[in-house]
């Protein structure tokens, strides 16, 4: 496995997997790797003759009250779990080298974002569009893997390469998650024992909600209300939306309206704080092409 921390160093390297003729499989993360991210790295290394992974703290898409300096790092675990994971190149580059002036162009990707985190996290989409964009241009892969724990990026990127024409497959891959169901992310860490016995809820109240989709009359109103009453039982949760929207566009949907007149794909999104952490969590629901997004 080589580490890459500048551009010119993974152009070198890249150029001789291309001269080789070798398909290139991309998984873009922000570090402090778990089985979800091992997961992706899996399934590119199954899928390509050879895996690109990235790790890049991206300070764009953070806002001035968010947790960009706390943001869990661990060098030396990630570079072990890539290797295992079958990696053959990892891009590092610290923010000069991504950023060495202060970008005047970004990538912003509208309507997709209106909603779900692109409302409660102002900003935070077009420094995903941005960056993406970058390592898209510098790893020039074949096929690019995302987790749909953020079915909303999903989203997000899958627009911005088909308006913007990139020759890049967008993979979208299974939410991993522990035993008791609660979704893998880099800040459970955050979690104190109480908030990670209450976070479970999140899981639970979606699965619940699913099985009452088909109940008679059921409407979105009525959906969302069975998620939040289920979410509010932890008392050190604090609800930052849960919205049931079309999928993948994210259009909303009429709130009185019979969800059994839909056949499309329906996201089920919730975001939920325990103190100072924000977990996401969701589900796709009444969906006829559900295998293509989870």
């Amino acid at each position: 496995m080589i580490v890459c921390r500048t551009k010119a160093e993974l152009k070198l390297q890249l150029s001789s997997l291309r001269k080789q003729n070798k398909s290139i499989g991309f998984v873009p993360t922000m570090g402090f790797l778990h089985e979800g991210h091992a997961s992706l790295l899996r399934q590119a290394h199954n899928e390509n003759d050879a895996v690109v992974l990235s790790i890049f703290v991206n300070p764009l898409q953070f806002g001035p009250n968010e947790d960009l300096d706390r943001y869990p790092r661990d060098e030396k675990r990630d570079l072990m779990l890539a290797e295992e994971c079958g990696t053959h190149l990892v891009f590092m580059p610290s923010v000069d080298e991504m950023y060495p002036n202060k970008p005047l162009t970004s990538v912003i990707v509208s309507q997709v974002t209106d909603r779900l985190c692109g409302a409660s996290r102002p900003g935070h989409f077009d420094g995903v569009g941005t960056v993406v964009s970058k390592l898209f241009h510098l790893a020039q892969p074949d096929r690019a893997y995302f987790g749909m724990k953020d079915a909303q990026q999903v989203a997000v990127i899958k627009q911005m390469v088909n308006d913007l024409n990139f020759h890049v497959e967008i993979v979208a891959c299974p939410i991993v998650r522990e035993p008791d169901g609660l979704a893998l992310s880099s800040r459970n860490l955050y979690l104190t024992p109480e908030q990670r016995v209450q976070a479970v809820l999140l899981s639970r109240s979606l699965r619940q909600a699913e099985e009452q989709l088909t109940e008679q009359g059921m409407t979105s109103a009525r959906l969302e209300a069975i998620v939040k009453d289920a979410i509010n039982e932890a008392d050190e949760a604090v609800i930052d939306y849960v919205e049931l929207l079309q999928f993948p566009s994210l259009q909303p949907i009429d709130a009185a309206a019979l969800l059994s007149t839909y056949k499309e794909p329906l996201l089920l999104a919730v975001a939920v704080k325990f103190g100072a952490t924000r977990l996401i969590d969701n589900r796709i629901i009444q969906a006829t092409e559900v295998n293509s997004y989870v």
